[in-house]
């Protein structure tokens, strides 16, 4: 602690920023001893699922929303369940993620009736991202339709995570989808962006856990998988409707609703002339929103205002967006 406080002065540091809300607690004494701003970004569990599960995290969040000047999440619905935490709402703002939009190939999906949909399913097997339902809508699928999914992911060692494993394999067999379904397990990302091109639908429903784990905001593959072209198939669940437009990029249904994805998934094969105009809706929001470069500079005049003047923009103006209908099957 020493040396990063000796560090921070030495090369004049105005701006400390704490990733994780743990971690923003942790360093306030860092930031008060240095004598700088204070910035801390939640990401998702932090929000959630710690403080259900060692309430002591209540009090501590109430300490560091009442000392930090600033905390950054990724959409408006974060930023609501932060507040619900004691944070006062004109020291919060949005901030959203961005990927490497200008090194993602944007290609445009493209399927051929009575050809084998190919889906793509990718996230560590934890509940919250909802893996069951969407086999169980792919298994209603194929009865209508040919299909080959591929599931990248697997489970780390927490007994919860080893079960719902364990849940996903039953899925599997239980809708008779052994003989269509590759798991590749844990694979590199460069890995998971080959496989994207090859594929026609992402399809990635989370839901809020029964411990309350959350996506906080939204995963960022949604984001990369938009980028690259490829319609997806979600939920309305935590901020992910700021990225996935509904009926216009892609399509979201309720939270474990297994009807509304398979009805949204038979919409895209009834409506394969429709996948163009979602694919460049897609990447255009990707591009104005969720750009690593655009959000970099976003960040940085954060921190120059932060530094300057301590008044910041409350999250709750100008981050309304209203749902889109989904479109009329053609």
């Amino acid at each position: 602690a020493h040396s990063f406080i000796t560090l921070g002065r030495a090369i004049g540091a105005r701006v400390l920023h704490s990733h994780f809300g743990p971690g923003g607690w942790t360093d306030l004494g860092h930031a008060r001893r240095m004598g700088v701003r204070h910035v801390v970004t939640f990401y998702g569990f932090d929000v959630n699922h710690l403080p259900l599960s060692d309430p002591v995290w209540y009090a501590r969040y109430r300490e560091m929303f009442a000392a930090v000047d600033l905390v950054l999440c990724e959409g408006p619905h974060f930023a609501g369940s932060v507040a619900a935490l004691g944070c006062p709402t004109h020291k919060i703002k949005v901030q959203h993620l961005g990927v490497a939009v200008e090194q993602i190939r944007f290609e445009p999906r493209q399927w051929q009736p009575g050809t084998p949909l190919r889906v793509l399913i990718s996230g560590t097997f934890t509940e919250k991202k909802g893996i069951p339902y969407a086999l169980e809508a792919l298994g209603e699928l194929r009865r209508e339709v040919p299909l080959e999914i591929t599931v990248i992911g697997d489970a780390d060692e927490q007994p919860r995570n080893q079960e719902e494993k364990r849940r996903i394999l039953a899925t599997i067999r239980r809708c008779g989808l052994e003989a269509c379904v590759r798991m590749l397990g844990f694979r590199p990302h460069v890995e998971l962006h080959l496989e994207a091109y090859r594929h026609h639908v992402f399809v990635s429903p989370s839901v809020t856990a029964a411990d309350g784990d959350t996506e906080g905001g939204a995963p960022v593959t949604i984001i990369e998988m938009l980028a690259t072209g490829m319609p997806v198939v979600s939920s309305l669940h935590c901020d992910i409707p700021g990225v996935v437009q509904d009926g216009v990029s892609g399509l979201l249904a309720p939270e474990r609703d297994v009807g509304g994805l398979l009805g949204h998934l038979r919409w895209l094969t009834q409506n394969p002339a429709r996948w163009q105009a979602m694919a460049q809706a897609g990447r255009a929001h990707i591009e104005a929103e969720f750009n690593a470069a655009v959000q970099g500079e976003r960040l940085a005049a954060l921190y120059a205002g932060l530094a300057a003047d301590p008044t910041i923009t409350s999250w709750q103006e100008g981050w309304a967006s209203p749902r889109k209908k989904l479109p009329q099957a053609d």
